[in-house]
């Protein structure tokens, strides 16, 4: 029976994952920022409940925020974060490391081709975003070398980008989609909802009910219809600000000009509560 570990250092980690890996012991793996709530525990549940270990990283990487106050405020919960998970198991093993630990002395993003993915939605917004998702997502599946790796759909484009990255750099780990997890007012769980001054925590519901709405329009009318239905119903909301409202190809995420039967959508969001961005999506067929 394994004790609950927290292990700081890579070296630690990958001994004890080679040993597990000779006991043929399969591993599931949820990369996390920390600040953990519902929604990425039914991600460590799902793997717990389909691997021999699970194991946790709490990571905070510095080279995906394009936005140096934003890494500054993220929520560092570490000791809170080890309590939840013991409530799941005590058997998970949390990876904790240090900025230094991870890239050394060189805390600089790789560059990636996602094969044009990245270029879209959150790609035009947050330029080097996901070069640095995805030195990280691929330093820690080095690291953990996991069987399963399991990620939450309300991050649907970096989903799709850590597929192709596993495709492309040939990584033998299965990625396990998860559906998103909700709070009971609708609005998509994230670590910062936990920021969020209580009007605006009132008012973000309004994303998601604006996604179902624009879900049931796009039934029977066009997707530029739509857009401009969601512009205009936040044009008139004060206290959220969209940055974008996209309706996309699920698969190529480019942004959709003329509908195909043949072909699944998905609407994507971003919104400033104040000074805090909320990302959602839906899939509307």
């Amino acid at each position: 029976m394994l004790k609950v570990k927290i292990f700081t250092e890579l070296k630690q980690i990958k001994k004890f994952i080679e040993q597990l890996k000779l006991d043929k012991q399969s591993v599931g793996f949820v990369p996390t920022m920390g600040a953990l709530h519902p929604g990425h525990l039914s991600l460590v549940s799902e793997a717990l409940a389909n691997n021999d270990v699970a194991v946790v990283s709490i990571f905070v990487n510095p080279t995906q925020f394009d936005n140096a106050e934003d890494l500054e405020k993220y929520p560092r919960t570490l000791e809170n974060d080890a309590a939840l998970l013991r409530t799941l198991s005590p058997d998970i093993l949390i990876y904790a490391p240090t900025v230094e630990d991870i890239y050394q002395n060189n805390v600089a993003a790789e560059q990636f081709s996602f094969d044009g993915l990245e270029n879209e939605m959150e790609g035009k917004f947050r330029p080097g975003h996901f070069d640095g998702v995805g030195t990280i997502v691929k330093r820690l599946f080095e690291i953990v070398t996991p069987d399963h790796a399991y990620f939450g759909e309300k991050d649907f484009q970096q989903l799709a980008i850590i597929k192709k990255l596993v495709e492309k750099h040939r990584i033998p780990v299965r990625i396990i989609p998860c559906a998103i997890h909700r709070e009971v007012s609708g609005l998509a769980m994230s670590s910062r909802n936990t920021r969020l001054k209580p009007a605006y925590k009132e008012a973000a519901p309004f994303i998601y009910k604006t996604l179902e709405s624009a879900k049931e329009q796009f039934g029977t009318k066009s997707a530029n219809t739509v857009t401009e239905w969601v512009h205009s119903e936040f044009a008139k909301h004060d206290l959220l600000e969209l940055e974008y409202f996209i309706i996309a190809d699920a698969e190529t995420l480019k942004t959709v000009k003329r509908k195909s039967k043949q072909k699944k959508y998905r609407a994507f969001i971003a919104v400033y509560a104040d000074d805090i961005r909320l990302i959602d999506n839906i899939a509307l067929n």
